[in-house]
């Protein structure tokens, strides 16, 4: 029977200043137009049939997840494995900064944006592994539709997999904040129906 996976990226996020930052694991909160986005899916998905809203265990998503299930009375699953790819060392730093500080570690990252793996941290491709292995459990053990409420890297891993599309093309796949991905599954895998919408 087809079912359908609403796949989320949480709302944006409160930082010190406007720079480009590595966030990966750093757990920081929603800012207040992360909460207004979060609301804008609540309603965007107010009639969809969601038996259950999985999240990473990252504030940004959990609460994100909360606030799509609070209205239908939906269980939340927080699961360590939908983490954002973890950035190591860079973690917290602007782009700016890791571009002055380790330019040709930067320059290498750029280069193979699939298989680099910062320092302490995952490249794409281990996350990939990872978020991959997730979603396939996350199937096996649900029935019907489900919410997945990820991150930009998680989403696009994710995405580029049901595409068939190689790790290295996942920037091509844009993931704004509050954004929406419909996956339509069924016997002959998976389709997507949806990108990026807002």
């Amino acid at each position: 029977m087809d079912r359908k996976v609403y796949l989320l990226r949480h709302g944006a996020v409160a930082l010190e200043d406007d720079q480009r930052r590595y966030i990966g694991q750093s757990d920081v909160p929603l800012s207040d137009e992360g909460e207004r986005q979060a609301r804008r899916l609540q309603n965007m998905l107010e009639a969809a049939a969601i038996g259950t809203v999985y999240c990473s265990d990252l504030a940004r998503s959990r609460r994100t997840a909360e606030i799509i299930a609070c209205r239908k009375g939906t269980a939340v699953t927080a699961l360590t494995a939908l983490r954002e790819i973890s950035l190591g060392q860079w973690e917290g730093y602007s782009f700016a900064d890791i571009a002055r500080r380790f330019p040709d570690e930067f320059k290498a990252r750029g280069a193979d944006i699939g298989y680099y793996r910062v320092p302490g941290g995952e490249s794409f491709a281990d996350c990939s592994l990872r978020v991959v292995a997730a979603f396939q459990e996350i199937l096996a053990s649900s029935a019907g539709d489900i919410a997945i409420v990820g991150h930009a890297g998680v989403n696009r891993v994710l995405l580029s997999h049901i595409l068939g599309m190689p790790v290295a093309n996942v920037f091509r796949i844009g993931q704004d904040y509050g954004c929406m991905n419909i996956i339509q599954c069924g016997g002959y895998g998976c389709q997507l129906k949806l990108v990026n919408y807002r």
